[in-house]
C-alpha cells in the first residue's frame, strides 16, 4: 500500500482486491496508472515512454471486440470509403481525452459523481442511466464475441464458455488484483496490432486509400448512415470517456501524473491507428454481400495477409485479451457510475457488507448479460455493430455532461480552449446529423 495526497492511499494489494481492513474506502485505481513506487528513478526517453502508458492503454482499450469486429464490418461493406471518418474523430478524440482526463485531474472525482453534487441526482441518474444501456448493451455483445472466439480456440460450442467468462470477470472484480491481471491480458491483445501489419501487405490500392481517407462521400444509404453512427460509437464510446476520467482522477491524487501532458495524443493516436488498419485490412481481404451477417471467422480472414492460415487462431486470442480487459472496466465502470448517481458507498476495496448496494449490482448485472447472451440465434459480429450504432447515438449527452462540467469555474481550475468546446461540440453536432440522417431515410 502506498501513500496518497489528500489523506487517502491506493489499494495494490497482490492477492486479494479487498486488502487489509484499513485498506477500506481508499482509492481503487484502473489499469491505467501505476504507484509512485513503481515510478522509474531516471528521467529520460523511458521515463517518458511510461508517462504515456496511461493514454496508450486507454486507446488500446477503446479498440475491444465491439470495436474491432466493427471496423470489420465498415471495411467489409464500404471498403476504404469510410475511412474519412477516422481521420475526422482524431481531433474528437484528442479535445475528448484531454478534457476528460482534466476534469479527473482537477476534481479527484467522477463524472456522475461531479454532476450529483452540482447539478442535482436527477441530472446524475440521467447521466448513469445512458451509461448503463449502453454498458449492458457491450457487455452483452463483448461476453458473445469472447465466448465466440474461445470456441474458435477450443473447439467446442459457445454456451459452453459464457459462463466461464461471466464468472472470471466477477471473481477477478470482487477477489482479485484487477490492476495486476490486466498486465497479463493486455499482452493477450497484442495479437491485434497485426492489422497495422495485415493492412500494409494486403494490397490494397494506394490511391483508393488516399481518395477515401481524404475525400467525404456521402450516400442515402441507411446502411451507409448507420455505418457512420457505429464508427463514432466505436471510437467515442462513452464508457473509455468515464475510464479516463477515474484513471486521471486517481493518478492525480497519488501525485503521479501532470494536469497536461501528451497522454491524450498517446491514446487518440492508438486508437486511430488501429481502427483504421482494421478498416484497410478488412477492405482490402473482404468481399462480401451483406457483410453485417458475417461470422468471426470469416471477420478474422482480415489478418490472413500477416499470419497466413494462423489469421484465426490470431484473431481469436486478441479478442479473448481485449475481450478480457474491456469486460471488468465496462461492468465496473457502469456500476461506479450508478453508485455515484445514487450516493452509495461504492470501491472494489470495500467488504461487500458496507458496500451491498455495488457489490449486488456487478453481480445482478453480470448475471442478466449471462442470460442474455444464451438468447438462441445471436449472431456476435451483429450484436457488436448495434451496440456500437446505440453507443454513437448514446454517447450525444456524455459530451454535453462534459462539456458543461469542463467549462464551470466553480468546479474547474481551468476551462476549456475554444478549439476542444469546438471540436467536443462538433463531434455532438457529427452524431446528431448522422441520426437525423438515419431517422429520415429509415421512414422513407
Amino acid at each position: 500500500m502506498s501513500g496518497a495526497s489528500n489523506g487517502t492511499s491506493t489499494v495494490n494489494s497482490p492477492k486479494s482486491r479487498k486488502g487489509s481492513a484499513e485498506d477500506r474506502g481508499k482509492v481503487l485505481r484502473f489499469p491505467a496508472t501505476q504507484t509512485p513506487d513503481e515510478a522509474p528513478p531516471k528521467r529520460g526517453f523511458w521515463h517518458s515512454l511510461r508517462r504515456l502508458g496511461p493514454g496508450m492503454v486507454t486507446g488500446a482499450a477503446d479498440v475491444d471486440p465491439s470495436a474491432v469486429l466493427t471496423a470489420t464490418v465498415v471495411g467489409a461493406a464500404y471498403h476504404y470509403g469510410l475511412l474519412w471518418v477516422v481521420i475526422l474523430c482524431v481531433p474528437f478524440l484528442l479535445a475528448i481525452f484531454g478534457v476528460a482526463g482534466r476534469i479527473g485531474h482537477q476534481t479527484h472525482k467522477g463524472l456522475v459523481d461531479l454532476l450529483r453534487i452540482h447539478y442535482g441526482r436527477k441530472l446524475a441518474l440521467s447521466c448513469a442511466a445512458v451509461i448503463v444501456v449502453i454498458n449492458l448493451a457491450m457487455i452483452v455483445a463483448d461476453l458473445l464475441a469472447v465466448s465466440d472466439a474461445l470456441s474458435i480456440v477450443l473447439r467446442q460450442p459457445r454456451t459452453y464458455f459464457v459462463a466461464v467468462v461471466v464468472f472470471s470477470v466477477w471473481y477477478l472484480l470482487i477477489f482479485r488484483d484487477y490492476h495486476r491481471v490486466t498486465r497479463v491480458l493486455l499482452m493477450l491483445s497484442l495479437p491485434l496490432y497485426l492489422y497495422v501489419v495485415a493492412a500494409l501487405i494486403a494490397s490494397p490500392s494506394p490511391r483508393a486509400v488516399l481518395m477515401g481517407t481524404l475525400l467525404p462521400r456521402f450516400s442515402r444509404d441507411v446502411g451507409y448512415v448507420e455505418a457512420m453512427v457505429a464508427m463514432f460509437g466505436a471510437l467515442l464510446t462513452p464508457y473509455i470517456i468515464v475510464w479516463q476520467t477515474g484513471s486521471r482522477r486517481e493518478a492525480a491524487i497519488t501525485g503521479e501524473l501532470e494536469p497536461h501532458g501528451a497522454e491524450p495524443h498517446a491514446g487518440a493516436f492508438v486508437t486511430t491507428l488501429l481502427f483504421y488498419s482494421i478498416v484497410v485490412a478488412a477492405g482490402s481481404v473482404l468481399h462480401l454481400n451483406n457483410a453485417i451477417d458475417m461470422t468471426t471467422t470469416q471477420a478474422a480472414q482480415a489478418l490472413r495477409p500477416a499470419v497466413g492460415n494462423w489469421g484465426e487462431l490470431t484473431f481469436a486470442l486478441g479478442i479473448i485479451g481485449s475481450g478480457m480487459v474491456a469486460l471488468p472496466v465496462l461492468v465496473a465502470s457502469m456500476c461506479y457510475s450508478v453508485a455515484e448517481g445514487f450516493g452509495w458507498r461504492s470501491g472494489l476495496t470495500e467488504h461487500p457488507w458496507d458496500a451491498r448496494g455495488f457489490y449486488v449490482l456487478i453481480s445482478a448485472m453480470l448475471f442478466v448479460a449471462a442470460a442474455l447472451d444464451f438468447l438462441p440465434g445471436l449472431n456476435p459480429v451483429k450484436a457488436l455493430y448495434w451496440s456500437m450504432i446505440l453507443a454513437g447515438f448514446l454517447v450525444v449527452p456524455i459530451l454535453v455532461f462534459i462539456l458543461v462540467i469542463a467549462n464551470d469555474r466553480r468546479i474547474m481550475r481551468t476551462a476549456n480552449t475554444l478549439w476542444q468546446n469546438f471540436w467536443i461540440g462538433a463531434a455532438a453536432g457529427g452524431v446528431v446529423a448522422s441520426a437525423l440522417a438515419w431517422a429520415v431515410w429509415q421512414t422513407r
